[in-house]
């Protein structure tokens, strides 16, 4: 007959201890959570019983439901975790521009600013804004010809009817006979 192998559970404020009991022998260990906890358990009925895989029932106040539905709990749920921060588009040379300007802006007078702006040449400020709008991009490297697609496609016409072994581009009229 086969004996089966006991863990108790008992939460004690922030850790787990755990108790093994089978084959006349107990052993009792703590963990951190309820997950290291089982993993503990695994490590202190490998002592009770080595080289075999005796069946072991674990239970949470008495209760191996109740124990399954904790453990199940904390393996399923996720952890609390910050929200990612999105870069501006751009890369980090526009965040770092972006940063740079807002902190020279909230340093700056308002009134400095339209004073500068009236004084200086209307392209110079645009040429200005569109460098800073646009980052330099590196360009793509170009496809091998045996990759690239054709430049243009031909719709087919409606009149064509599709026939079998036939071509997109040949003609739906087969071709007269010459003499």
């Amino acid at each position: 007959m086969v004996e089966t192998i006991t863990a108790t559970y008992k939460h004690d404020n922030d850790d787990w201890t755990i108790t093994v009991s089978g084959r006349g022998k107990e052993l009792t260990g703590k963990a951190p959570g309820i997950i290291a906890a089982r993993d503990r358990a695994d490590q202190l009925v490998e002592k009770l019983a080595p080289n075999e895989r005796p069946t072991v029932v674990h239970l949470l106040n008495g209760n191996a439901l109740e124990f399954t539905s904790a453990y199940m709990a904390a393996r399923l749920t996720l952890p609390e975790i910050e929200p990612l921060e999105i870069p501006p588009s751009g890369g980090a040379k526009a965040a770092k521009d972006a940063s740079s300007s807002s902190d020279s802006a909230s340093t700056s007078d308002a009134a400095d600013a339209s004073d500068a702006a009236a004084k200086a040449p209307a392209s110079a400020t645009a040429a200005k804004a569109t460098a800073e709008k646009a980052p330099e991009q590196p360009a793509k490297p170009a496809l091998p010809p045996s990759k690239q697609l054709p430049k243009e496609v031909e719709d087919r016409k409606p009149e064509e009817a599709s026939r079998p072994g036939v071509t997109a581009g040949a003609s739906a009229t087969p071709p007269v006979a010459r003499a």
